[in-house]
């Protein structure tokens, strides 16, 4: 794998994400993440030198519940491990702000990714983080 750098909530423009993700979604249209990036409890950035090549964030319910959305990995960068190293990041600081249950919704063929994550297969995809 490339030399990637993994970063908890770093300043990150709506130009820069906006470039990854045109690069990894077909349909991406411009958006205004910054209202999105506010509202998370974290998100984890990831970056080979100063390129942006990977994204995800944690949204939550205020309480003890976070939700996995977004992972993003640059095209060019994919199938090297950094969408795993990227949620097993944000699970780690989701830990560590106090979230006990994260969530995620994915589509059947994303599956084997999740389970690689450390998610155990539910009808929401749930991890215990208290006693994983």
């Amino acid at each position: 794998m490339a030399e990637i750098v993994f970063q908890v909530s770093p300043s990150v423009d709506n130009d820069v994400l906006n470039a990854l993700f045109a690069t990894a979604w077909a349909n991406h249209v411009a958006t205004d993440f910054q209202p999105m990036l506010k509202h998370s409890l974290l998100y984890v950035c990831a970056y080979h030198a100063e390129q942006l090549v990977g994204f995800v964030k944690v949204a939550w319910d205020g309480g003890i519940h976070g939700f996995i959305l977004d992972t993003t990995v640059h095209r060019n960068f994919q199938h090297q491990g950094i969408g795993v190293q990227l949620v097993q990041t944000a699970t780690a600081a989701a830990r560590e702000q106090g979230i006990d249950w994260l969530h995620v919704d994915y589509e059947p063929h994303l599956h084997a990714f999740y389970e690689k994550c450390g998610f155990v297969p539910t009808l929401a995809g749930l991890i215990n983080l208290r006693k994983s």
